[in-house]
């Protein structure tokens, strides 16, 4: 027969150890050695065994006062609470509830389970409502000042006959029998205990003896509610609000979902939108972009605003008006207005304004300063030198 190994060896700690070090290094053994998560470790389930039982008994005081004294010899031949019928080493003797606390702070959903917070509480997160999503249009003028806006959303709202707990008259429903009111049912599974939803009342703790007959005992029923939503300026495309509590009501008493907003932004027929930047483009006669003007700019405003074009603009040269663009969201700070100039060619000349022109053209002559044709050809000279016609 093999000698045992020192339970203190085993989880690495000091005889002087504190109960929280024992648990800290029982936690890091059992997870290193759990036959599930080493599966092609064939030594895993014995180590785990071996894990398993010095933290049986070195976390009992009365066990670890006996082994501190006599060692194993403590717990040979029926001597003392932590003898097992068999041999070899198991949870008999070992707290099922202390077991359970430990794996599913070790483990979590792997084991099936998560922190006890007692029955009604995993009730009212078992049959709490889903969580919705509506899709919300606006324009940019809603955008830039805020809104408020109703919507109508099909959803699951409390049922007023039973008052939303399922049960016929509103009646209380009564403790499940299988569980006792706790909603989870605790399976020894070989080495552990797994902890899982009770199947009779899927984690309420209750079940009904009378259904409600104008939900079926669900405790809510389909119903169209019309919300107001308030839009602050700023928003931009793909905004999220949230409506807490606004979502699908739950089942029998559970808690509501919440309902989430997505806002989308309408194109808008003159601005196109960059941050919190507003662009607009806007044509001249190309009389105006030679001689300069003032001329009326729209905002988002919806009024308009003078701007002045100096002499000689360019096609798609921008001019900035400062804080003419959209509104900052939560904050009283605007963006920037960029007006795209865009020099017209006039068309269906008449035969005057065909002279005239003509004239212009034999006037100006080289003394005629045109940047972007001087530009342009400055650039095919500097790659190919002259080329012949």
């Amino acid at each position: 027969m093999a000698t045992k190994r020192d339970y203190y060896e085993v989880l690495g700690v000091a005889r002087g150890a504190g109960e929280d070090e024992i648990k800290k290094a029982y936690r890091t053994q059992a997870k290193k050695y759990h036959p599930d998560l080493n599966k092609d470790d064939k030594t895993a389930e014995s180590k785990f065994k071996e894990v398993s039982e010095a933290f049986e008994v070195l976390s009992d005081v009365q066990k670890r006062a006996a082994y501190d004294q006599m060692g194993h010899a403590a717990f040979e031949g029926g001597f003392g609470a932590g003898a097992r019928r068999g041999g070899g080493a198991g949870f008999s003797g070992f707290s099922s509830d202390q077991f359970s606390d430990i794996f599913e702070e070790m483990f979590g959903d792997f084991m099936g389970g998560g922190a006890a917070q007692g029955g009604r509480a995993r009730a009212q997160t078992a049959n709490r409502g889903a969580d919705l999503r509506f899709n919300l249009d606006i324009t940019l003028e809603e955008a830039f000042a805020g809104a408020t806006k109703k919507i109508r959303v099909p959803t699951w709202a409390p049922c007023e006959p039973c008052h939303g707990n399922g049960a016929e008259g509103g009646a209380e429903p009564v403790q499940c029998p299988r569980c006792s009111g706790s909603g989870r049912i605790r399976v020894q599974q070989g080495f552990f205990m797994i902890e899982r939803t009770c199947e009779m009342c899927n984690g309420a703790g209750t079940v009904i003896k009378n259904p409600c007959k104008s939900c079926n005992g669900q405790g809510r029923v389909r119903k169209d509610k019309t919300l107001e939503v308030k839009i602050p300026a700023g928003v931009d495309d793909g905004t999220r609000i949230r409506l807490s509590g606004e979502g699908e009501a739950g089942m029998r008493g559970g808690g509501p979902g919440d309902l989430y907003v997505f806002l989308g932004i309408k194109a808008h027929k003159l601005f196109t939108r960059e941050g919190a930047d507003l662009y607009c483009r806007i044509p001249i006669p190309f009389t105006q972009a030679a001689l300069g003007a003032v001329i009326d700019a729209p905002t988002i405003d919806g009024v308009m605003t003078k701007v002045t074009v100096p002499a000689g603009i360019q096609s798609s040269q921008k001019l900035r008006l400062k804080s003419k663009g959209m509104s900052v969201l939560r904050s009283a700070n605007r963006g920037d207005m960029f007006i795209e100039i865009q020099v017209e060619t006039p068309v269906n000349l008449t035969k005057k304004q065909q002279d005239l022109l003509k004239q212009f053209d034999e006037a100006g002559g080289k003394a005629t300063h045109q940047p972007e044709s001087e530009s342009f050809f400055k650039k095919v000279k500097d790659l190919w030198g002259e080329l012949k016609e």
